[in-house]
């Protein structure tokens, strides 16, 4: 019994030893990065660039529907201050006007809404891509063994974020 117990002690002691023996060793030999994906998206220029494109091509369409939206607020103004002195069948026939009107200027909310959401779902990609191809770059010309993209708490000297910006703007001149 006491040559098990001897044995199993040694076993763990040794066990221990080797784990604890090449840990500096592993320690000095990762190298971990970070990459901060929110602020290449607000920061690179070709990000900055996706969203003017977006402002662009979506101003027009959001004007629409704000002078829309409008119209219908004035008309149903109109409509309340106005309802004692209607007869039935105009206060019916204006009710239907209003039904009709804000069903309209949902329809093109939610169109105007959906097709911003999937443009800018484009756009976003495209730098995603990008970015993600110039982190791999800096990763592989700096020796990286990892890059993160979320953590709760990041050493700044580990945050390559700046370089991936400089990098991506650098390569969209």
């Amino acid at each position: 019994m006491k040559a098990l117990t001897y044995k199993i002690t040694s076993a763990i002691a040794l066990a221990a030893a080797l784990a604890w023996a090449p840990a500096p060793a592993l320690a000095q030999s990762f190298k971990a990065g970070f990459v901060n994906t929110d602020r290449i998206l607000r920061d690179a220029n070709m990000a900055r660039s996706a969203q003017q494109r977006l402002e662009q091509e979506f101003s027009r369409r959001e004007k629409e529907i704000i002078e829309l939206g409008n119209s219908l607020q004035s008309a149903s103004e109109r409509f309340e201050r106005e309802v004692a002195t209607l007869s039935e069948s105009q206060r019916t026939q204006r009710q239907r006007q209003l039904m009709e009107q804000d069903r309209e200027f949902q329809r093109k909310r939610r169109e105007f809404q959906e097709d911003l959401a999937s443009r800018k779902t484009e756009e976003l990609a495209a730098v995603l891509e990008r970015a993600n191809a110039v982190v791999q770059q800096v990763a592989e010309s700096e020796n990286y063994d990892v890059i993160l993209q979320e953590a709760v708490w990041v050493n700044p000297k580990h945050d390559i974020t700046d370089r991936v910006i400089q990098a991506l703007n650098a390569s969209s001149r």
